[in-house]
């Protein structure tokens, strides 16, 4: 059951979602909340890096280039071009809530896309979410930090889980700050 804004702003009050900073009033949807877009981003170094080799255990974040983009100034995301970027917001999800990430219309029509695979947060999530950015469009789109990028929408599962995702051995990206690259490398064998 996907949860409405009634329910969103109960179950913030009970604890069972908890969204820091606080959001405003225009930040509510009757069924999601938006997320706003944080000032850190990676991109990877194609000019320096062949390919990315999943048998390699190089961590891909070696193969990326962290920036900072100072507020008041834009990340222009290039055509065809992939970054990860983080929200300004971060996200606790009590043992028995589901969160899904969806873009926003606004910007899936000019080309933006928000997420490629990863918009599951799983019961017992915790942290910043990393954002898949790109640009399927023709033209560059400036992208500035605080702007509205994404909705969370949540869902209440039949029963808490027996192991929340921050406390799964070998999860990878509880309690994320910054916008983190693939672990995929670490699950492959040589």
């Amino acid at each position: 059951m996907v949860l409405s804004d009634i329910d969103i702003k109960k179950y913030l009050e009970q604890g069972k979602i908890k969204i820091t900073p606080p959001l405003p009033p225009e930040q509510f949807g009757s069924c999601s909340v938006d997320f706003r877009l944080g000032n850190e981003f990676s991109i990877f170094e194609h000019s320096k890096h062949a390919y990315i080799d999943l048998r390699d255990r190089t961590a891909i974040q070696d193969l990326m280039r962290p920036i900072v983009v100072p507020d008041g100034e834009a990340f222009i995301l290039q055509p065809h071009e992939f970054a990860l970027a983080i929200t300004e917001e971060v996200l606790e999800l009590d043992d028995d809530v589901l969160g899904r990430l969806e873009g926003r219309s606004s910007l899936g029509r000019i080309g933006i896309i928000v997420h490629g695979t990863a918009g599951l947060f799983d019961p017992g999530w915790t942290g910043k979410a990393t954002l898949e950015l790109s640009n399927l469009g023709r033209m560059p789109v400036a992208l500035y930090p605080g702007m509205r990028i994404c909705s969370m929408t949540f869902e209440q599962l039949s029963s808490k889980v027996a192991v929340p995702y921050r406390k799964k051995v070998g999860n990878k990206y509880a309690g994320q700050e910054r916008p983190l690259a693939s672990k995929l490398a670490s699950e492959t064998s040589k």
